[in-house]
């Protein structure tokens, strides 16, 4: 149990973060590893809310010391995330056509689409941040969400065929429906613990942004890819970071 356990948090970190890890004989846990996704995101946000704090005891305001805590989160995810919201959004409305839309998101350049995006939710994370910081939360915000958003991932993988058929989404197969009820389980539980019972409408709006961004990526492309996984995440971290402070 262990092992299956270690080897399963070992392959969400080496999949959604950019921090070196040990080398390993054994090859990484495929999708049935979705369900440590929360946990990866709580090690990425610990990293972030360290940061925050220290830079806030250094006498730093809250507002950089919000885009210190996103600048970690950056740095330790490669960026991943933002460049799929980045590609979903130039996608789904830049193209006409489902190819076309496919088309678009796997090229590497960015759109004004994409631009948007990524400045408009940017600036709701910095701007929830800075508000919790300023309220005196630090830890509590980004590991609860940070754990609650890498839910919908995992969701949409298990409930959503693969609109491309190649890609990074295709090769790792698709988890099973308990599986991301498992890894719902894993971070509902962490929000708890840091976040009380406010865990709950975060958990909410994540599901709300969950099913939205299903039924978008439904309509447009037919189904989901690594880049709408990536938009998800980011969707959900703003909005249950937003609900996180109308609750403060």
């Amino acid at each position: 149990m262990a092992d299956r356990l270690t080897q399963g948090l070992r392959g969400a970190v080496m999949l959604l973060t950019r921090l070196p890890l040990p080398a390993s004989p054994r090859p990484p846990a495929g999708p049935s590893a979705a369900w440590a996704w929360p946990l990866a995101g709580i090690i990425v946000a610990g990293l972030a809310a360290v940061a925050a704090a220290v830079a806030l005891w250094a006498g730093v305001p809250a507002g950089p010391a919000a885009a210190l805590a996103l600048a970690v989160q950056i740095m330790a995810t490669g960026a991943m995330h933002e460049d799929g919201l980045a590609d979903t959004a130039d996608g789904f409305w830049g193209g006409w056509t489902r190819e076309r839309r496919l088309e678009i998101m796997k090229d590497s350049r960015i759109g004004s689409y994409g631009v948007l995006a990524l400045v408009i939710v940017g600036l709701m994370r910095w701007s929830a941040l800075a508000h919790a910081f300023d309220a005196g939360w630090v830890v509590a915000p980004l590991i609860a969400s940070a754990a609650l958003s890498r839910v919908p991932m995992a969701a949409l993988m298990a409930g959503l065929p693969n609109a491309r058929g190649t890609g990074l989404s295709q090769s790792l197969g698709r988890p099973s429906g308990a599986v991301a009820a498992k890894a719902a389980g894993v971070a509902t539980l962490a929000a708890l613990a840091f976040a009380g019972w406010g865990a709950v409408p975060m958990a909410l709006a994540v599901a709300a942004v969950a099913l939205a961004v299903a039924a978008l990526a439904r309509a447009k492309i037919g189904g989901q890819t690594g880049d709408v996984l990536g938009a998800a995440q980011q969707l959900a971290e703003a909005a249950s970071l937003a609900v996180f402070c109308a609750l403060i």
